[in-house]
């Protein structure tokens, strides 16, 4: 083989490398970023009820989820957990006789590629704080992985690696649209309807610069091809 045609090859596999290598963390990056236990919605309205709904897409690890123990933050004025077939519901309260903590304990284990969700009606009033912050432990059947950081001021928390899932809480309308808005969600979530899904915003940047840094390598391969041609 001549050294011209070996150049040539060198050339071609540093570009298919870049491409693969692009291609890769355009897919992997995100579904690494959004892995979490999240909420919907992650708005209420202060003074209103609203179902929440906390879901999960994988264990821990590759660990089937067995329970989800969710602690509640004070400032809500009830909590209802929702009945479902498919779950075993532990109520915890506190001296106030308020819920303090709900575990959710699986029927049978939910295997890492398949979504789990559990729900439950909460209500407000008008002195709850601005942010609400639910802290999760997941257990599996091996392991447990809790969900329980919280971003500081002027942090973002896509860059926290087991962030608590947060509500905000945002004031009453005076004109009673907000509290229309409430109800509308709320009626959604005890229909059944799947929360829309929402791209993680750190996810896509680095998925998309994964890929341009793929087709960057190919570009420089063929500049540096030419001009040696």
């Amino acid at each position: 083989m001549s050294r011209t045609t070996r150049t040539r090859t060198s050339r071609t596999a540093v570009a298919t490398a870049g491409i693969l290598g692009g291609a890769v963390l355009a897919l992997v990056i995100p579904s690494m970023a959004s892995a979490h236990v999240g909420v919907s919605p992650d708005e209420l309205v202060a003074g209103d009820h609203g179902v929440l709904t906390f879901s999960f897409s994988h264990g821990c690890e590759n660990s089937p989820t067995t329970a989800l123990r969710i602690t509640m933050p004070d400032g809500l004025a009830s909590v209802a957990p929702t009945m479902d077939s498919d779950w075993n519901i532990q109520v915890e309260r506190g001296d106030d006789g308020l819920v303090s903590a709900v575990t959710y304990t699986a029927i049978s284990p939910v295997p890492t590629d398949l979504r789990g969700a559990v729900s439950m009606g909460v209500g407000l009033d008008e002195s709850t704080p601005d942010s609400l912050a639910f802290p999760v432990v997941q257990e599996c059947v091996e392991g447990a992985t809790e969900w329980t950081q919280l971003a500081e001021n002027g942090e973002d928390p896509h860059t926290l690696e087991a962030p608590a899932p947060v509500v905000s809480v945002s004031a009453a309308a005076a004109d009673g649209h907000g509290d229309h808005d409430a109800a509308a969600g709320t009626e959604d979530a005890q229909a059944g309807t799947a929360p829309s899904g929402t791209a993680d915003p750190l996810g896509v940047v680095l998925g998309a610069g994964g890929l341009v840094a793929g087709v960057a390598a190919l570009v420089v391969a063929v500049l540096a091809y030419r001009r040696r041609a």
